[in-house]
Protein backbone atom coordinates (compact mmCIF):
# COMPACT_ATOMS: atom_id res chain seq x y z
CA UNK A 1 0.00 0.00 0.00
CA UNK A 2 1.62 3.34 -0.96
CA UNK A 3 -0.94 5.90 -0.40
CA UNK A 4 -0.59 6.19 3.08
CA UNK A 5 3.27 6.70 2.94
CA UNK A 6 2.47 9.57 0.70
CA UNK A 7 -0.51 10.53 2.85
CA UNK A 8 1.65 10.37 5.40
CA UNK A 9 4.74 12.77 3.94
CA UNK A 10 2.27 15.38 2.25
CA UNK A 11 0.73 15.81 5.62
CA UNK A 12 3.59 16.34 7.77
CA UNK A 13 5.04 18.80 4.67
CA UNK A 14 1.93 20.33 4.78
CA UNK A 15 1.90 20.70 8.76
CA UNK A 16 5.73 22.05 8.33
CA UNK A 17 4.22 24.61 6.11
CA UNK A 18 1.45 25.59 8.41
CA UNK A 19 4.11 26.40 11.32
CA UNK A 20 6.13 28.18 9.57
CA UNK A 21 3.56 30.33 8.15
CA UNK A 22 2.73 30.97 11.62
CA UNK A 23 5.86 32.38 12.12
CA UNK A 24 5.30 34.82 9.58
CA UNK A 25 2.21 36.22 9.92
CA UNK A 26 1.59 39.46 12.27
CA UNK A 27 -1.98 39.22 12.47
CA UNK A 28 -3.02 36.91 15.80
CA UNK A 29 -6.33 35.73 13.92
CA UNK A 30 -4.41 34.70 10.85
CA UNK A 31 -2.18 32.46 13.24
CA UNK A 32 -4.75 30.50 14.90
CA UNK A 33 -5.90 30.15 11.64
CA UNK A 34 -3.23 28.53 10.02
CA UNK A 35 -2.54 26.95 13.61
CA UNK A 36 -5.79 25.09 13.12
CA UNK A 37 -4.74 23.77 9.73
CA UNK A 38 -1.44 22.85 11.02
CA UNK A 39 -3.55 20.65 13.65
CA UNK A 40 -5.52 19.27 11.04
CA UNK A 41 -1.89 17.92 9.06
CA UNK A 42 -1.06 16.86 12.08
CA UNK A 43 -4.46 14.76 12.85
CA UNK A 44 -4.11 12.87 9.34
CA UNK A 45 -0.36 12.35 10.10
CA UNK A 46 -0.97 10.32 12.98
CA UNK A 47 -3.92 8.69 11.17
CA UNK A 48 -2.33 7.40 8.24
CA UNK A 49 0.69 6.77 10.24
CA UNK A 50 -1.47 4.44 12.97
CA UNK A 51 -3.04 2.65 9.50
CA UNK A 52 -0.17 2.54 8.00
CA UNK A 53 1.88 0.69 10.92
CA UNK A 54 -1.15 -1.84 11.35
CA UNK A 55 -1.40 -3.07 7.62
CA UNK A 56 2.02 -3.39 7.57
CA UNK A 57 2.57 -5.45 10.95
CA UNK A 58 -0.45 -6.86 11.29
CA UNK A 59 -0.20 -7.82 15.49
CA UNK A 60 -1.78 -7.52 17.90
CA UNK A 61 0.07 -5.11 19.43
CA UNK A 62 -0.02 -2.59 16.60
CA UNK A 63 -3.76 -3.32 16.36
CA UNK A 64 -3.85 -1.57 19.79
CA UNK A 65 -1.30 1.53 19.31
CA UNK A 66 -2.58 1.79 16.07
CA UNK A 67 -6.15 2.44 17.38
CA UNK A 68 -4.88 4.51 19.88
CA UNK A 69 -3.32 6.98 17.74
CA UNK A 70 -6.28 6.71 15.17
CA UNK A 71 -8.24 8.01 17.88
CA UNK A 72 -5.49 10.67 18.87
CA UNK A 73 -5.31 11.61 15.34
CA UNK A 74 -9.56 11.87 14.90
CA UNK A 75 -9.89 13.98 17.74
CA UNK A 76 -6.76 16.48 16.30
CA UNK A 77 -8.43 16.84 12.62
CA UNK A 78 -11.89 17.15 14.08
CA UNK A 79 -10.51 19.95 16.51
CA UNK A 80 -8.67 21.44 13.50
CA UNK A 81 -11.72 21.12 11.45
CA UNK A 82 -14.07 23.05 13.98
CA UNK A 83 -11.17 26.09 14.61
CA UNK A 84 -10.62 26.20 11.20
CA UNK A 85 -14.71 26.85 10.35
CA UNK A 86 -14.77 29.71 13.48
CA UNK A 87 -11.72 31.47 12.59
CA UNK A 88 -12.69 31.76 8.62
CA UNK A 89 -15.98 32.72 9.69
CA UNK A 90 -14.48 35.17 12.18
CA UNK A 91 -11.73 37.00 9.73
CA UNK A 92 -14.88 37.55 7.30
CA UNK A 93 -17.05 39.38 9.97
CA UNK A 94 -14.19 41.25 10.67
CA UNK A 95 -13.03 41.75 7.25
CA UNK A 96 -16.38 42.23 4.95
CA UNK A 97 -14.41 43.57 2.56
CA UNK A 98 -11.95 41.09 1.58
Amino acid sequence: MIIFPIIIVLSLVMYVYYKVAILKSKDSLTQRYFNAKSRICLGLFISAFAINQYVFYETQLSLFVGLVFLVLGVLQAVRGWKETKHYRSEYRRLNPAD
